[in-house]
């Protein structure tokens, strides 16, 4: 009977300490807003190129001397 309560107290105790440790190593993460504002400056340059191409059938309808316009 002795035996028994010191194996439970025994049981009882290690998952005490295993509950303590286990809250001593709870991790926490904060996240606070700077308290001057965020500047983000930007240098974007922008170029483009469009490239038609028609076939020679289409260049001569739309030519000044097909008389279309």
């Amino acid at each position: 009977m002795l035996s028994e309560v010191v194996r439970i107290s025994g049981v009882l105790v290690t998952w005490g300490t295993l509950l303590v440790m286990m809250g001593a190593c709870t991790p926490r993460v904060e996240v606070t807003a700077p308290e001057k504002p965020i500047t983000i400056n930007l240098n974007v340059k922008i170029d483009h190129e469009i490239r038609v191409k028609v076939d020679k059938e289409l260049d001569q309808v739309l030519s000044n001397e097909s008389g279309l316009f």
